[in-house]
């Protein structure tokens, strides 16, 4: 029997955090079908698992609860195996780091695809992109974070805001490598976290069988595609 149910496209976009931490606390899950989430999605709220717009969707099978939108996900999933900090700071920081990689996320797919990439939107809104690395990296500084060690907010072991910077930067950079140098020269401790989490047994595991499901897709669809002709 499977711990959790996740109703996401095959892409690892929004949904790859969830499985992220999936992955970390070891926890068994499957993955609905097309056919099923946009049998889901259409399906009036008042039938649904969860009353929600659009994937993820995650259940809980051992607490017969659903829940959607990627960071309540995230917040859940934290809050339940232990891995967001008890210190209300922290916890906060914790809450904000997701929002923030929920920002980035929007950014870059220019309001969920609501317009296309052109050269000229990438180079007016590239050090805005830079700024956000930014923000990640002096997040991580003030709490003693370094490319060989440390994490994100200074705690002794992974949490849900580690997991976050993993894989918002890193699957992006991975998908797309010419943003790599900029995170590399921006954020080097970021992406040093990002690069010793890859690592790890379960997320190389979730990495590698992620790249053999959904090849070299990040977001899909014609907003990668114009994204892709700009870089």
């Amino acid at each position: 029997m499977t711990d959790y149910s996740l109703y996401y496209w095959p892409l690892p976009f929004r949904g790859q955090f969830v499985r992220s931490v999936l992955a970390h606390v070891h926890a068994r899950w499957d993955e609905a079908g097309i056919t099923a989430i946009n049998s889901l999605m259409h399906t009036a709220p008042s039938g649904q698992l969860v009353p929600h717009m659009g994937p993820p969707v995650l259940t809980d099978h051992a607490a017969d609860f659903s829940l959607a939108q990627m960071p309540a996900i995230l917040a859940y999933l934290g809050r339940k195996h232990g891995l967001i900090p008890e210190d209300p700071v922290r916890e906060a920081f914790t809450a904000k780091i997701i929002a923030d990689a929920n920002d980035v996320l929007y950014e870059m797919t220019l309001h969920n695809g609501a317009q296309m990439w052109t050269k000229e939107a990438w180079e007016s809104y590239r050090p805005r992109l830079s700024r956000w690395m930014e923000i990640f990296e002096e997040t991580g500084r003030r709490y003693g974070l370094m490319a060989e060690e440390g994490n994100l907010l200074g705690t002794e072991t992974l949490g849900v805001a580690d997991l976050t910077a993993h894989i918002l930067w890193g699957t992006m950079t991975a998908k797309f490598p010419i943003l790599r140098s900029m995170l590399d020269t921006t954020a080097p401790a970021i992406a040093g976290l990002s690069d010793r989490i890859a690592r790890l047994p379960e997320q190389d595991e979730l990495r590698r069988r992620s790249n053999t499901e959904y090849g070299e897709e990040w977001c899909s669809g014609e907003i990668e595609a114009s994204l892709r002709a700009v870089l």
